[in-house]
């Protein structure tokens, strides 16, 4: 019999079933993968996340791994014809700033993952304070989003083997 999971989860792709056994919900507190999902969350924006999921790996290409110092200093220009990502202007914009201010966070708090946890579920005031901040692709729906990938929130359905 196989395990029962989420209905989201597409069966037939195994990316989507690897992402849901064995990152979806489960608590983070590296600062890099923070960052990754971060970018990733706002990047999904408008799409579905099986089109990131099959970028994820031009994503760490081009994004350096998701470190936040060296994804700071980069020129955009050159990401706008850059296949491996979506090429979405304002998005790849978005994740260079989103990184000084990630590590702007990071300064104050020590670590953006103090910051992110001393707020709990709240995506609503996340959201907001991250907007004040400077961030861009934070939306409230987004940043929930981000709370259940990151494990902040544990959104698995009754039934799922990983609620």
């Amino acid at each position: 019999m196989s395990k029962q999971r989420c209905h989201w989860v597409d069966l037939n792709d195994p990316l989507y079933i690897e992402y849901h056994d064995k990152e979806w919900g489960v608590p983070v507190h590296d600062d890099r993968t923070l960052f990754e999902f971060l970018i990733l969350e706002g990047a999904q924006a408008g799409l579905s996340w099986k089109t990131i999921l099959q970028r994820r790996e031009g994503y760490r290409e081009v994004f350096k791994n998701f470190d936040p110092k060296k994804v700071a200093k980069m020129d955009p220009e050159p990401l706008f014809d850059d296949e491996r990502i979506i090429r979405n202007k304002l998005k790849i914009k978005s994740a260079i700033t989103n990184a000084q201010v990630f590590l702007d966070i990071q300064k104050e708090f020590g670590s953006f993952d103090t910051y992110l946890w001393e707020w709990g579920n709240d995506a609503k005031g996340i959201s907001k304070d991250l907007k004040k901040r400077g961030m861009s692709f934070v939306g409230e729906t987004i940043i929930y989003a981000y709370l259940q990938a990151v494990g902040v929130v544990n959104d698995h359905e009754k039934g799922c083997f990983k609620g």
